[in-house]
C-alpha cells in the first residue's frame, strides 16, 4: 500500500538536519529556577527522612530513660536528656506532623543553596571564554506548495484596471519599446502682403 501523497508531504516537512554549535550563554534566571527546584526535591526527600529518623530517636530516648531509671532507680531528671523529656515526648507522639514539616524546612533550605549555586555557575560559565558543543536540530526549509496552491485558486477581484497579461498592458511591452500616441499637427496660417 502506497502511501498518500499528503502524509509524503508531511514527512518530508518534517525532517530536520543535525548543526553543531557552541552554548555562548546561560541565563542566570533560568539556572537559579531550575537549581531551586532541583534543590526543593531533593531537600524534601531528605527532610522526610530526617523527620522520621527524629521522630524515631526521640521515642527510643524516651524508652532508654524509662529502662535507665526502672533498672538504676536513678530520677528521670537525671540522666541524659532529662530535662527534654516534654519535648522528646511531644517529637515522638506528633510524628505524623513532625516529618512533613521537616520535608518543607528541608526542602525551602535546600532550594535556596541550590538556587544560590546554580546562579553562581550559570555567572562563572558566561564568563569564560570556553563554551561547551552542543548539536541541534534545524528544520530543512522547504517551500510549502500549500501556499502556492491557495495563490493559484484565489479568485481575482476586479479593480477596473487590466491584468499584466492582457496585451496592450504597459508590462507587454519590451525594455526600450516606446508608445507614440498620434497628436494632431498645428495648423500654420501664412498671410500674403497686399500690393499697393
Amino acid at each position: 500500500m502506497s502511501p498518500e501523497p499528503h502524509e509524503v508531504a508531511a514527512a518530508a516537512r518534517h525532517r530536520h538536519r543535525i548543526a553543531r554549535g557552541r552554548l555562548a550563554a546561560v541565563s542566570v534566571r533560568a539556572a537559579m529556577a531550575a537549581g531551586a527546584w532541583v534543590g526543593f526535591a531533593l531537600g524534601l526527600v531528605l527532610g522526610a527522612v530526617s523527620g522520621v529518623f527524629v521522630a524515631w530517636f526521640a521515642g527510643a530516648l524516651l524508652d532508654w530513660q524509662r529502662e535507665l531509671g526502672l533498672t538504676l532507680g536513678v530520677a528521670r531528671n537525671l540522666l541524659p536528656f532529662g530535662d527534654q523529656v516534654g519535648l522528646l515526648r511531644t517529637l515522638s507522639g506528633s510524628w505524623w506532623a513532625v516529618i512533613p514539616a521537616a520535608a518543607v524546612v528541608g526542602g525551602l533550605l535546600a532550594a535556596i543553596l541550590a538556587a544560590l549555586v546554580g546562579g553562581l555557575v550559570a555567572a562563572a560559565y558566561n564568563r569564560t571564554p570556553r563554551h561547551a558543543t552542543v548539536l541541534v536540530e534545524l528544520p530543512e526549509h522547504e517551500p510549502d506548495h500549500r501556499l502556492d496552491h491557495e495563490q493559484e485558486h484565489r479568485p481575482e477581484h476586479d479593480t477596473g484596471h487590466r491584468p499584466a497579461h492582457e496585451p496592450g498592458h504597459p508590462g507587454d511591452r519590451s525594455a526600450g519599446e516606446q508608445t507614440v500616441e498620434p497628436t494632431a499637427e498645428p495648423t500654420v496660417v501664412r498671410s500674403r502682403p497686399r500690393s499697393p
